[in-house]
């Protein structure tokens, strides 16, 4: 995809974190950007980022019905959409036997459901120009199973999975995506958009405890810095051969190199047992 030129840039969740970073950086570069926000009143704060060029939408990612009609009124009103970035999304902290099941399918309508919803929305647009980007926001913990947050790892774990199915799937129609796996960003990720069941097992208080109180306590200190992921995202909107998955953040890279570590010696030491259920 050229970046010489301006790219039309549609973001999901611009309010705050990395999507709202990522606007300001693709604003600043000349592109022009569409941004989901939740509210009202949010529309015009949004906008006032530049008169021309920031469009914004009032949209919950969870009303499925509601992403198609909203993608043909932006490609009719603002324009051929380049690129997708799926950012909307939250986290949900507590142990999977404390966490109800309603907050798992809060959690999945949010964070897969959502993204799909807005895929399938922009593919007959981006199919027809055989051109398009699409970047879905996963997390470390979707490549990497993490205690304390096993619905949200479930999630993003997903779209992982669908991102790169998806990814072989369009690459013959100029169509890429890329799965966007950040570790722990100064966001308000693990602050006040993180949703956390309550606590009801006495059994998880030395295992889980801990693990709360430190995530509280690092909220607002993260080593990583959304605006230089968002010139990165940039980078690889631009890329003539983005990556099907990109990682970002030293702590990602460390936790994810650890896993394969153990995974490899986990699979080597059952690997006989491994090929042994083929027919003869």
């Amino acid at each position: 995809m050229n970046q010489s030129r301006m790219l039309r840039i549609l973001i999901t969740g611009v309010s705050t974190g990395l999507g709202r970073a990522l606007a300001e950086a693709a604003l600043a570069a000349g592109h022009a950007v569409a941004g989901t926000v939740r509210r009202q009143e949010d529309v015009a704060v949004f906008e006032a980022l530049h008169p021309e060029r920031a469009r914004a939408l009032v949209l919950d990612v969870t009303q499925l019905d509601a992403a198609a009609p909203a993608v043909a009124a932006l490609e009719r009103d603002f324009g051929p959409i380049d690129a997708l970035v799926n950012n909307a999304g939250y986290g949900h902290e507590g142990t999977m036997e404390e966490s109800s099941l309603e907050e798992l399918r809060r959690q999945f309508d949010v964070n897969v459901f959502g993204a799909v919803a807005m895929m399938k929305a922009v593919l007959p647009w981006m199919r027809r120009r055989r051109s398009g980007r699409i970047l879905n926001i996963t997390s470390m913990a979707g490549l990497v199973g993490l205690p304390g947050v096993s619905f949200y790892s479930g999630s993003k774990f997903a779209l992982e999975g669908i991102s790169e199915s998806m990814d072989k799937e369009l690459s013959s129609l100029g169509i890429r995506v890329t799965a966007v796996a950040p570790g722990s960003f100064r966001t308000d990720w693990a602050g006040r958009s993180m949703v956390r069941a309550a606590r009801s097992i006495p059994d998880y208080d030395a295992s889980f405890d801990p693990v709360r109180k430190r995530r509280q306590e690092a909220s607002g200190q993260q080593r990583g810095d959304p605006a230089r992921a968002a010139q990165v995202l940039l980078e690889v909107l631009g890329s003539d051969s983005p990556p099907q998955h990109l990682v970002l953040g030293k702590d990602a890279l460390k936790l994810l190199d650890a896993a394969q570590t153990q995974r490899a010696s986990e699979r080597a030491r059952w690997e006989t047992v491994s090929r042994s259920t083929d027919h003869e």
